[in-house]
């Protein structure tokens, strides 16, 4: 009876566990319908339109040309199709704008030409140069606008030791851009005279180099130099105080490098005959020019140099009497005629407001005094009609974010060996012209 109990208690229990089981192998061996997914669109590459100066570049039959020597753009016109009335309308219409008489020689332009059996011209564009051209619409009615291409601005760095007295061939040596040198005179004009440079003489450089999609477009500033002339370093650093007006250069001191030239050679004085084409001699006793000013003072009087530079004559002549040449930089030279005495030799560095000399009388003279000239670019003129850059230093308001420039720039010039050449990769800059 008890077997037969258990056995009736089983039969249940054996029931649920097969039935779950099932169950289980049902769920488990079940295979779910695979869920269809539509793939994104595939994007067609955009194709990007080439402009040239504004202009779809890839609708038109382009023509690149260089104006030739005594060329004129009509003569060039008219090889494209252009009528002399057309032509005559955009002189005409040019001129406010831009007159066509400037165009230069080596100068490129283009013509964009309709690429139809017609191939009637469209556009004109003249490059003043890399940066700067002009724009001749020339469809139904003449339109004519000016515009400047993007530029990207790279910095770079050079620094060298200057070989064979020349900075032309020393840059040459480093691969380094030859228009760097004008700059580096304009700069350091005041200071250094880079006709008598010499062995042992080095330079160091940061930059800024102009470029245009097709190439090279010129430099931009020197941000910051140091020049070892005769053993004595000389730095430059570009300042803005106003960014929207054009900087200057100054020494670490915050010092403008470039100094104008004093007013007069002598502290006290009078001037007795000013620079004429036309004056009556008062030894000569006939009507010549006098191409100076005369500054009448007792014999004696100290002469002072009115700008830095280098003695190049300190001698006597005949007419002159004792007289002393100075060349300040490639631009400007004076001279101080009739001293009774010089003080300084010829190859002789002199400072702004050193003695030179002392008024006398020597030469063609009536008295005593100083006669004054003063050369710029090998021509002389009226010294009391020459305009300088005034040269005040960095405002002391400005003195904080010069100081944090300039102790930048001086540690990159610091750091940079000598004979090398490189660009600053983190240094580019793109420009919104």
């Amino acid at each position: 009876m008890r077997l037969q109990n258990k056995k009736l208690i089983w039969i249940p229990a054996a029931i649920g566990i097969t039935l779950i089981a099932g169950t289980l192998v049902l769920a488990f061996s079940h295979t779910p319908r695979p869920v269809k997914t539509t793939p994104p669109p595939v994007k067609a590459p955009v194709a990007v339109k080439k402009t040239l100066f504004g202009l779809p570049a890839d609708s038109f039959r382009i023509t690149e040309g260089t104006i030739q020597r005594n060329e004129l753009l009509s003569g060039i016109l008219e090889r494209y199709g252009l009528d002399r009335s057309t032509i005559y309308n955009l002189s005409r219409k040019s001129r406010p704008v831009f007159d066509i008489r400037k165009m230069k020689a080596g100068s490129r332009y283009l013509v964009f030409s309709s690429k139809d059996s017609s191939a009637k011209t469209a556009y004109f564009v003249y490059q003043a140069n890399p940066v700067d051209y002009v724009l001749y619409d020339l469809r139904d009615s003449i339109r004519i606008t000016t515009g400047k291409r993007p530029v990207t601005t790279r910095v770079r760095s050079v620094g060298g030791a200057i070989s064979g007295g020349s900075m032309y061939s020393s840059l040459e040596r480093l691969n380094g851009n030859p228009l760097l040198v004008p700059q580096l005179v304009n700069i350091f004009a005041w200071a250094i005279d880079f006709y008598h440079l010499q062995e042992g003489d080095w330079f160091k450089i940061v930059y800024e180099e102009n470029y245009v999609p097709d190439g090279p477009a010129g430099l931009g500033n020197i941000r910051s130099a140091v020049f070892s002339h005769d053993g004595e370093k000389f730095y430059a650093f570009y300042f803005q105080p106003d960014p929207g007006k054009p900087g200057a250069y100054y020494n670490e001191q915050a010092k403008s490098l470039r100094q104008a030239f004093l007013k007069a050679p002598l502290k006290y004085s009078r001037i007795t005959s000013h620079y004429t084409k036309r004056r009556f001699h008062p030894v000569q006793h006939r009507w010549k020019a006098h191409l100076g000013t005369d500054y009448a003072a007792p014999t004696g009087t100290p002469i002072m140099s009115t700008g830095d530079g280098t003695v190049i004559a300190s001698t006597y002549s005949r007419f002159n009497g004792n007289y002393v040449k100075i060349r300040h930089n490639s631009t400007y030279t004076t001279q101080y005629l009739h001293m009774s005495r010089r003080a300084v030799h010829a190859g002789q560095r002199v400072k702004q407001g050193q003695v030179i000399g002392y008024v006398g009388s020597t030469g063609l003279a009536t008295g005593p005094h100083v006669c004054y000239r003063f050369w710029k670019n090998g021509q002389q003129v009226d010294a009391l009609k020459q305009h300088f850059t005034p040269t005040e230093p960095v405002a002391a308001a400005d003195l904080p974010r010069f100081d944090s420039l300039m102790r930048l720039q001086k540690g990159k010039l610091e750091d940079m060996p000598l004979d090398t050449a490189e660009e600053e990769p983190e240094e580019v800059l793109a420009s919104a012209l």
